[in-house]
């Protein structure tokens, strides 16, 4: 396997007055490229901070997070916006669809940043979302409206997708389609995913499961045999 990602001694130090809250304390870890990445922690473990740091939305204080080769913790602001446009697709609980863009529009947004010539219509077949296209968020369900905003993610065709708890406002019938999306996308397109969750159920169906505990890893767990999404008693 292809080593996609590396944190290697990387801290996250936030300064409170005279005290220091450590967020992310000494993380060092490797993701594979294509592999399907759960993180598991309590609310305030750092599972967030993780991922806005690899997604470049935060800079670490120190230590190295290299991607694809490159070191993006001395990233100026340019340098960034750039990683954040081509490289990674975010996926959030709440869609941030922009209500008054069709499905379509929405999906195509992201073309004037990347660059990439886009047909939203084809990005949203390839979510289930066919002839969904000129329809607006508010005529979409929950489910349809996080496979929307999947599709604008994956429009630049991202060697990364971040998802923080993306079936969290989704009821678990939907919830479990939009996971199992999210895992055939490292089956059929070698996406890495690395997926923040509560969710502990996910767990089973991990290529990696990495659990987070007051900044720190408390353990990574190889799962030799990963279940497929919909195999997993909810």
């Amino acid at each position: 396997m292809t080593t996609m990602i590396e944190f290697e001694n990387v801290y996250k130090i936030y300064k409170i007055g005279e005290h220091e809250l450590r967020a992310l304390d000494n993380i060092s870890l490797k993701i594979d490229k294509g592999e399907f990445v759960v993180i598991l922690g309590p609310s305030g473990a750092g599972k967030s901070t993780f991922l806005n740091l690899l997604g470049g939305l935060d800079t670490a204080s120190c230590g190295k997070i290299v991607v694809d080769g490159q070191d993006i913790v001395n990233y100026n602001d340019d340098e960034l916006t750039k990683y954040r446009a081509k490289s990674v697709g975010f996926i959030f609980q709440f869609y941030n669809l922009i209500p008054n863009l069709t499905a379509k529009e929405n999906v195509e947004m992201m073309q004037d940043i990347t660059g990439i010539d886009v047909d939203g219509n084809r990005v949203l077949d390839s979510v289930g979302l066919t002839g969904h296209g000129n329809q607006f968020p508010a005529q979409l369900s929950g489910g349809e409206q996080q496979r929307v905003s999947i599709a604008r993610a994956l429009e630049k065709e991202p060697a990364m997708l971040l998802c923080d708890e993306p079936t969290g406002a989704l009821d678990s019938n939907t919830g479990v389609l939009i996971l199992s999306l999210l895992q055939n996308m490292c089956h059929e397109k070698d996406t890495t995913v690395v997926i923040v969750t509560h969710n502990s159920n996910l767990a089973e169906a991990a290529d990696k499961l990495i659990r987070i505990k007051n900044g720190k890893i408390e353990e990574i767990t190889i799962n030799e045999n990963p279940k497929d999404v919909k195999e997993i008693e909810w």
